[in-house]
């Protein structure tokens, strides 16, 4: 008979599922199991690849499978290594989009916008945290796997496979972009002679050989928590830095607070206040990795996985509650309705300060936000590496070579590059496209996995309130995206296809 089963994992003693289908949940093979495992033959420590049975030589040993992708290839990190990732991952450039929104909804609602989805990401964190190992020695290192467990091979792929890929290629994509336009105002910063820059693809191209060079030096997800602790450290500081100068320098007499200009009325008024939930929401970002994270801890019987994992989580979310409230109340605070989308906080901050403020701190608010971009490329590339190297596993029947995995990561390099170029609007379809893809994998498929997979008493209070929590998160992202696209459709997309 053939199928998935469970079986030892050399690493850490523990039990990995592979390909992350349960045997259990379907009548007969499914034609979309990559990997599958020939129990007659009675070596469970053997994978055939895409169902074939061509006998032991063509088999891949599961123990050498998950030891050669990078997500599972080290299982030695640490709680410290855990939180630098989260951080990492979780501040992003995103953050200085905040003040936009405050000026749609104005004080009261924005924080409370802000506190409620602190709260629940914090809440679905949790969840995912505990779902990693939801049966003593079975673990889910991946979003996608969970998902198939929770939900079917068939309705889990369908669910999640595109969210996964957006949120890791695409903030990739992001990356580079926001990357590029960074380093080019640096030069412009440092270089007040009016010196020609480079193009926009230009500065696309230096970003992303630095990304990948980066890259080329990092085998697996553990390999890069020093990578992770410099994004944390760079991301926290550019934070704290823009707030902490905006609020020693006070504010211009002409700032206004008024929200009272903005159109809440009709189509156009929803998409006004859904656009600004929908920077709040999806400032909230990361939760594609909580699982891979998770996964590079060590994990037994006495010591699980998951109570590190949640001293990790608990630690970096204090971190974030206090880099993020902050800098988008202090930066509404100061210039109001003044805030735009391209870098908001920060382009603020040189729009209003660069004649009393040294070029040098504004080019190393700059530079540290360009460490940070770097840094967070690695992470969110990773499950891209992971998932490449499973399909090269899956075609050729033996692990990724070191040529191989080089290979795949300058071919990723490439294509994100290409992407950048080819779309260099993309920010302008973040909401949309967030809508889509990070608000439910954050708000409401966490919610829906514990119900089906935990099964708690039907009624119950956590029953219902994951149930109501899933299908608030769901109707929250359809709002969002109709929002997105009346906006698109009200007020227009400069689409510069090749022409960043």
């Amino acid at each position: 008979m053939r199928g998935t089963a469970v079986v030892a994992v050399a690493e850490d003693s523990s039990l990995e599922e592979l390909p992350v289908y349960n045997l259990h949940q379907a009548k007969s093979p499914d034609p979309l199991v990559l990997i599958s495992i020939d129990s007659s033959s009675g070596s469970p420590g053997e994978v055939n690849v895409n169902g074939d049975t061509q006998g032991p030589n063509k088999a891949v040993g599961l123990r050498e499978l998950e030891a050669s992708l990078p997500i599972t290839e080290s299982r030695k990190g640490t709680v410290y290594s855990a939180i630098f990732h989260v951080l990492c991952s979780g501040i992003g450039f995103q953050a200085l989009l905040l003040p936009v929104a405050f000026a749609t909804l104005g004080w009261g609602w924005s924080i409370l916008c802000l506190l409620v989805a602190y709260t629940w990401k914090l809440y679905s964190t949790w969840l995912l945290v505990h779902l990693h190992e939801p049966v003593p020695g079975t673990r889910h290192s991946r979003y996608l796997r969970l998902s198939i467990t929770a939900f079917g091979l068939k309705l889990g792929k369908l669910l999640t496979i595109f969210p996964v890929m957006y949120l890791s290629g695409g903030s990739c994509v992001m990356l580079i972009i926001t990357g590029g336009a960074v380093m080019e105002q640096i030069f412009k910063i440092m270089r007040e002679d009016g010196a020609k820059s480079l193009t926009g693809a230009e500065w696309f191209l230096v970003f992303t050989c630095i990304a990948i060079l980066m890259a080329q030096m990092l085998p697996n997800l553990n390999s890069i928590a020093k990578v992770s602790l410099t994004g944390a450290i760079t991301a926290i500081g550019c934070c704290t830095l823009i707030w902490v100068l905006t609020l020693s320098k006070g504010r211009h007499g002409d700032i206004s607070h008024d929200t009272s200009s903005v159109e809440k009325s009709g189509m156009r008024g929803f998409g006004n206040i859904m656009n600004a939930v929908g920077i709040i929401v999806l400032v909230f970002k990361g939760h594609n990795l909580v699982l891979e994270i998770e996964g590079t801890l060590p994990s037994n019987a006495k010591h699980p996985a998951c109570k590190s994992m949640w001293r990790g989580v608990t630690v970096s979310y204090i971190i974030i509650a206090i880099c993020l409230f902050p800098l988008a109340i202090v930066g509404f605070w100061a210039y109001g309705n003044n805030v735009r989308m391209n870098l908001g906080t920060l382009s603020a901050f040189s729009r209003f300060h660069r004649h009393d403020t040294s070029k040098y701190v504004i080019g190393l608010i700059y530079l540290l936000l360009l460490i940070s971009c770097l840094c967070s490329y690695q992470i969110y590339a990773m499950p891209v590496f992971d998932n490449l190297e499973f399909i090269y596993i899956s075609k050729k029947k033996k692990p990724c070579s070191r040529l191989v995995r080089a290979g795949l990561r300058l071919f990723f390099g490439g294509l994100t590059f290409l992407i950048a170029v080819a779309f260099p609007f993309l920010g302008s379809l973040a909401i949309l496209i967030g809508g889509m893809t990070l608000s439910l994998l954050t708000y409401a498929y966490p919610c829906f996995m514990w119900n089906s997979i935990k099964r708690p008493q039907k009624n119950s209070v956590i029953w219902c309130l994951n149930l109501g929590l899933g299908c608030l998160g769901i109707v929250l992202s359809m709002l969002v995206v109709v929002a997105a696209a009346w906006n698109l459709a009200d007020k227009g997309l400069n689409a510069n296809f090749f022409k960043p």
